[in-house]
């Protein structure tokens, strides 16, 4: 049957599905504006005197809101009370693993962090106790959210992190002893696709709708966002930029090694050679900071702009953020060098900028996420 083309009105919503969006919407003001009066949540949601009231009550009853202090105003009494999210409602944590580290913050339902602490690695259920040590530590007994930022690839459907060549076994093992051992629901994103979450909201690219992260550390990696979303791809290998095979490597990459790939020329083992070959042997953060001479740099912005070339040839994203240690170690010295290279490689014209977070927008992108997944739960059954 071909549909009217005339739109059927949506059905009114019921009162207690009324209720529910007027309290996360009210819960999300509190959030991003901090301690709010009830007139001032009656300003910002539209909703009348009564409806705030009714509210109000009802998220204190639930636990998720108190009173937090009063307002300035001269007029003491209910009216001047400011309410705000009961912060220790629940109890989250943010990981960051790394082929050989990780990293652990404790977190409360805002995302204020608590604590942070460095994990044993190659010992999952060891890993999983420290990470409860923490945690009680600060008074969070159970935690209700964990996220977690780890390279490979995660699939988008059942957010599991698939067994990936050249990543140790113990990542997966640290996945499946969270899931089992903590009363906690567990997340599992790609690490640059956390960090480019983080740098879209806290770092360089909050102006931006779209553009592509490109990860510099020990590996590359690239995370892709267009009008505002995310993109992970079918299989969740979307921004696998260091399987790209480009000029000016030995070979080709293969399904199992990227060595002949952008990975062979700008990764961290790569650039530390190419400083070397230009006379430094310091710490590569340095060198790509600016110790090891521009024609350092430059060569160094040529290797980059390739994958930069490749990847606004095909995604037109608007902009590249050179993110990780070393774009952050880069900085306004690296950047613009990249972008004048990539404008004599390809006719879209893409703007190259410098991370704000460096090595910590992984963490902060799980913490983000954690507190996103937490606040979505709770506010919406209260």
């Amino acid at each position: 049957m071909i549909p009217s083309s005339r739109t059927t009105p949506a059905p009114p919503a019921s009162p207690s599905t009324a209720r529910a969006m007027n309290d996360r919407l009210a819960l999300t003001f509190l959030q991003d504006e901090g301690p709010l009066t009830a007139a001032q949540l009656k300003a910002l949601t539209g909703l009348s005197r009564p409806t705030v009231a009714d509210l109000v009550e009802r998220l204190a009853r639930a636990g998720m809101i108190e009173v937090v202090g009063e307002s300035g105003a001269q007029r003491r009494g209910p009216n001047a009370r400011l309410y705000g999210i009961v912060a220790r409602r629940a109890f989250l944590a943010a990981l960051d693993v790394r082929t050989d580290s990780a990293t652990a913050v404790v977190t409360d339902l805002l995302g204020n962090a608590l604590c942070r602490t460095p994990l044993p690695v190659d010992a999952p259920a060891a890993a999983v106790a420290e990470l409860r040590r923490a945690a009680r530590a600060v008074g969070a007994e159970d935690l209700h959210t964990v996220a977690v930022g780890a390279p490979g690839l995660v699939s988008p459907g059942s957010g599991e992190l698939r067994d990936t060549t050249g990543l140790p076994a113990w990542h997966r093992d640290l996945v499946a002893e969270l899931q089992r051992e903590l009363p906690a629901r567990v997340l599992v994103e790609n690490e640059t696709n956390l960090a480019a979450v983080a740098e879209q909201r806290l770092g360089a690219a909050r102006d931006l709708d779209s553009f592509v992260l490109l990860w510099l550390g020990a590996g590359v990696g690239a995370a892709v966002v267009l009008d505002g979303r995310l993109r992970r791809g079918a299989s969740g290998g979307a921004g696998e930029i260091g399987f790209l095979p480009v000029p000016g490597t030995v070979g080709l990459p293969s399904a199992t090694d990227c060595g002949g790939g952008f990975h062979s020329l700008v990764g961290r083992d790569a650039v530390g050679a190419l400083a070397a070959a230009h006379g430094f042997t310091g710490p590569v953060e340095e060198a790509v900071a600016g110790a090891a001479g521009e024609p350092f740099l430059d060569a160094l912005a040529g290797r980059l702009a390739l994958g930069a070339a490749a990847v606004a040839a095909v995604l037109d994203p608007g902009c590249v953020v050179l993110a990780g240690a070393l774009g952050l170690a880069g900085g306004p010295a690296l950047a613009p060098r990249v972008a004048a290279r990539l404008a004599g490689l390809t006719p879209v014209p893409t703007e190259v900028r410098a991370t704000a977070l460096g090595d910590d927008a992984v963490l902060e992108g799980a913490r983000l996420a954690a507190r996103d997944a937490a606040q979505d739960a709770l506010f919406a059954t209260g």
